[in-house]
């Protein structure tokens, strides 16, 4: 007689969204599946990191913008806590720059709030089973950064994109930085708007912050 199969337990995943509505349609459809299981929910990277070591989730679903920080960047901090923790992100818009950070500090993959809760649903399986889930548009790019062939953020900005951006991570406002470049205050947003292209951003802060962190403002 054959005997059956052993019972495998839920995916237990620690979610991390700080909009409690959003959360509690998250957690409804999750919750739902016997096979997925909320041990812990955090409305910031601090209690995040806090949560997880002390529930010690298989998966932890983080929204990229959180009240005291990104979390993206709050990965390696997981990854410290629990190294065989999976990270999977939850965003509003997504873009292969950030598609391709994720991976790059070790996250599991990237999903967009308008997906849907049951591809939301499936993207906690695949991750919880080893696979990494990005979407079919951003997986090249994400790729292509893994294996060094494509460009890191900023190495295709233009002497003077990189004196804006500088300026930008000296404080200085778009006027301001206008005036210290001697062009016209239209010319200097357009140098910003295409700073913040170029570097997968969609705030001066943004953009700031990821250029601090690839070294661009040595």
């Amino acid at each position: 007689m054959t005997a059956p199969p052993p019972h495998r337990r839920p995916v237990r995943v620690l979610l991390v969204e700080d909009h409690d509505m959003v959360a509690e349609a998250i957690c409804l459809a999750l919750e739902r599946s016997p096979d997925l299981r909320i041990v812990g929910r955090a409305a910031s990277v601090a209690s995040a990191l806090a949560d997880a070591e002390r529930y010690e989730p298989d998966v932890v679903l983080m929204d990229r913008r959180l009240p005291d920080g990104d979390g993206v960047g709050a990965i390696p901090g997981l990854l410290a806590l629990i190294p065989d923790v999976r990270v999977l992100v939850l965003a509003g818009e997504g873009s292969a720059g950030v598609a391709a950070r994720v991976a790059e500090t070790g996250g599991a993959g990237l999903i967009l709030k308008a997906r849907g809760l049951r591809e939301l649903e499936d993207a906690v399986r695949r991750v919880a089973a080893g696979e990494v889930v990005f979407g079919q548009d951003l997986l090249g790019d994400v790729l292509g950064r893994l294996s060094g062939r494509a460009p890191r953020p900023g190495a295709n900005l233009t002497p003077r994109e990189r004196q804006a951006l500088r300026l930008l991570g000296e404080g200085h406002t778009t006027a301001e930085l206008s005036e210290l470049l001697g062009v016209a205050l239209n010319t200097g947003r357009n140098h910003v708007q295409r700073v913040l292209e170029k570097l997968g951003a969609r705030s001066q802060l943004e953009a700031v912050t990821i250029a601090r962190r690839e070294g661009l403002l040595e």
